[in-house]
């Protein structure tokens, strides 16, 4: 595997600053289970020599295997200073809609790590002004190691949730999909109708069939 990690940690080093906080999201596009966002800090005084190499293969969650995921979640965990984890249910979703639910646990993450943090950035989004100051960095999970950081960190809190809800919701294969759409996924939803943790907000066809059944 390529150590993408010291190309991202140069990326923040470059900002100047000791303390650098990223933020990221897991569950956008899922049609069940939460949103999770998440912050980490991290210090770049302390991050040198034997410190560091824990995050040499540092990277986007999406480019990671899962069990790659997991010792850069271990990783992280150790080096970061700070970690911080939003976690917004199903409901909130539908009561506030997904783009607002996403931004506003974006900003809160990095509102509990700001001070210390000098520098904030964020994967894609510009928060609004309610966010502390930060820097909307596209494919920033792809540049820089605190946003990546925080994408190992929000994809392992939410996949492990989905695991464990797979326990509660058996028919459903929360375990192997983790709540995305999947042509298996989908035909569960239209035999057996949505779960409590499906997110009635979203508009996929995995819910036309049983939807016309209900009103027929």
């Amino acid at each position: 595997m390529r150590r993408t990690g010291r190309k991202l940690l140069a990326f923040d080093r470059r900002l100047g600053v000791r303390w650098v906080a990223g933020a990221d999201e897991a569950g956008r596009g899922s049609l069940a289970g939460p949103l999770v966002t998440a912050g980490v800090l991290f210090d770049y005084a302390r991050l040198r020599d034997h410190a560091v190499r824990p995050l040499g293969l540092l990277n986007d969650s999406k480019q990671v295997a899962p069990d790659e995921r997991e010792k850069l979640f271990r990783a992280v965990t150790r080096c970061a200073s700070r970690v911080v984890v939003q976690v917004i249910p199903p409901w909130r979703i539908d009561g506030d809609g997904l783009h607002r639910s996403n931004l506003r646990g974006l900003r809160e993450v990095l509102a509990a790590l700001t001070p210390p943090a000098e520098a904030c950035l964020v994967d894609g989004f510009r928060l609004g002004p309610a966010a502390p100051e930060h820097t909307a960095v596209v494919d920033g999970d792809e540049k820089s190691a605190a946003i990546a950081a925080a994408s190992i960190v929000a994809k392992v809190v939410r996949d492990r949730a989905m695991r464990r809800l797979d326990a509660l919701y058996p028919h459903y294969g929360f375990a192997s999909h983790v709540g995305y759409i999947t042509p298996r996924h989908s035909a569960v939803v239209r035999e057996r109708g949505p779960s409590e943790i499906h997110r009635l907000s979203f508009e996929a066809r995995s819910y036309a069939e049983h939807a016309a059944g209900l009103g027929s």
